[in-house]
């Protein structure tokens, strides 16, 4: 459930899609996951500095 990421990630940022965007090491890193909430399978999609993390889009990564 995204609100249960949130709760639990604060950094988090909830997109549409399943999609997720954690801040790591102070927003140097930006992670991009895919969440199936339904069945409870995380896919990371990208891992990237933040300047790289600029460079795509979240959404269809």
């Amino acid at each position: 459930m995204p609100q249960s990421t949130k709760a639990t990630f604060g950094n988090a940022s909830v997109l549409r899609g399943g999609r997720v965007v954690l801040n790591i090491g102070g927003n140097k890193y930006r992670p991009i996951c895919a969440i199936n909430y339904r069945v409870g399978v995380v896919v990371v999609r990208f891992i990237g500095t933040y300047a790289e993390y600029d460079r795509v889009d979240a959404l269809t990564i």
